[in-house]
């Protein structure tokens, strides 16, 4: 299986998992010049961007340590454009989510960053 499968599968698994949380998805793989995130939802009134880690194996480190503070300084520009591409208000409610997986289990750090 190439990775472009296994991270569609992995972001379908992590979309199942969120609205089994309660999250209602609004957006799967938003892209802008800045870049992508994973999934945007909605949760207990805020607007979630939430970025999806994957690792088989702990060989190179766990999922979640992956969304480094390079990372999550692309996501922010990410949701800035999304708030300005759908014209909502800047002081909308947002929040960062990180859903880490691998083979055995998923996490869900609410608030991440």
């Amino acid at each position: 299986m190439n990775k472009r499968t296994v991270g569609s599968d992995n972001e379908k698994r992590a979309l199942t998992f969120l609205q089994e949380q309660g999250y209602v998805p609004l957006m799967q793989n938003y892209s802008c010049f800045c870049g992508e995130i994973d999934i945007v939802a909605e949760d207990d009134g805020d607007l979630v961007f939430a970025e999806v880690k994957y690792r088989r194996t702990p060989e190179y480190g766990l999922p979640e340590q992956a969304v480094d503070a390079r990372k999550q300084a692309k996501i922010r520009r990410v949701a800035m454009c999304y708030l300005k591409e759908h014209k909502l208000p800047t002081d909308t409610n947002l929040r960062f989510d990180v859903v880490a997986m691998d083979e055995r289990e998923i996490r869900l750090y609410r608030n991440a960053f």
